[in-house]
């Protein structure tokens, strides 16, 4: 247990005299399962009164935190928050442990696949307590969630094809088009083709996106355009549907290989970045575009 000192903005004895720490155990998580832990609050020197206790969980956090004063441990966007306890005291020289518990939503960011860390993926939590209207924030601690058994699978597919991932992007505030969301943010799985034999029919990255829910995810998958931020800006995709309970049934090998080859057909742009799909309806047609 590492505990911090919250003196509050004022410092020097001014703040909150509180000893916080907050404890997650170092297992993963998976997008849709609970997020468990608890906050371990002491007041060694008087009674507090604590008004309200704060989680918020955050994606690429920075990697060095609560080293020094110089460290930037606000970096970090945060993808969830919630009220971990509200309105009681911690008396002097006694301990008080507030359980943290919270559902992650299924479009949560993973930060590892099969038990192996992905690069450019950082993941944390960190507890804001306010008390008297003041507000302070212990430092971040590092949280793993790891990729739903149904991603893992699609990623072993691809492996077995000769794509394998070993990293991940997080692109906050930038969701994929026309999907029902909940969080503002999209992440993307960079493959790349370990057995050298790139071709017309065989493109040399890809990039897969999987949109999750509680039935199971939609996947896009496109030629990589890594340094392409923009969802409109990327090269075309295919959209492909999967549900959990496919897991040990569908041959998704051969699913992924198919996928590969459609893929691999596609051009490398659009030809009108705006322009997703047309359908012609009575001679008319509809144009939908990434908005």
């Amino acid at each position: 247990m590492v505990f911090k000192r919250l003196w509050g903005k004022g410092g020097g004895g001014s703040g909150i005299p509180l000893w916080v720490d907050t404890v997650i155990p170092d297992e993963p998580v998976q997008p849709g399962g609970l997020l468990r832990g608890e906050i371990v609050l002491r007041a060694p020197d008087r009674d507090v009164r604590v008004r309200a206790v704060k989680v918020k969980v955050v994606v690429n956090a920075s990697p060095a935190l609560g080293k020094n004063a110089e460290v930037d441990t606000e970096s970090g966007d945060a993808f969830a928050e919630f009220w971990a306890s509200s309105d009681f005291t911690v008396e002097k020289g006694q301990e008080r442990r507030v359980p943290l518990l919270y559902r992650l939503r299924w479009e949560s960011p993973v930060s590892e696949v099969c038990g192996k860390r992905l690069d450019g993926v950082r993941l944390a939590v960190y507890t804001e307590v306010e008390s008297d209207g003041i507000e302070e924030r212990t430092d971040s601690d590092p949280l793993r969630i790891g990729a739903t058994p149904l991603h893992e699978t699609v990623l072993d597919a691809f492996a077995a094809a000769g794509y394998t991932c070993s990293s991940a992007q997080v692109d906050y505030a930038e969701r994929i088009p026309r999907t029902e969301y909940f969080l503002y943010l999209r992440q993307s799985f960079r493959l790349i083709d370990t057995l050298a034999v790139t071709g017309p029919d065989r493109p040399q990255h890809l990039e897969v996106n999987f949109h999750s829910n509680a039935v199971g995810c939609e996947i896009f998958v496109r030629k990589a355009a890594l340094f392409q931020k923009r969802w409109a800006e990327k090269p075309p995709y295919e959209r492909y549907t999967a549900a959990h309970h496919e897991v040990g049934q569908a041959d998704f090998e051969a699913k992924v290989r198919q996928w590969i080859d459609e893929v691999a057909a596609l051009p490398e742009k659009r030809e009108d970045p705006r322009i997703v799909r047309v359908q012609y309806d009575l001679g008319s047609p509809r144009v939908w575009c990434d908005t």
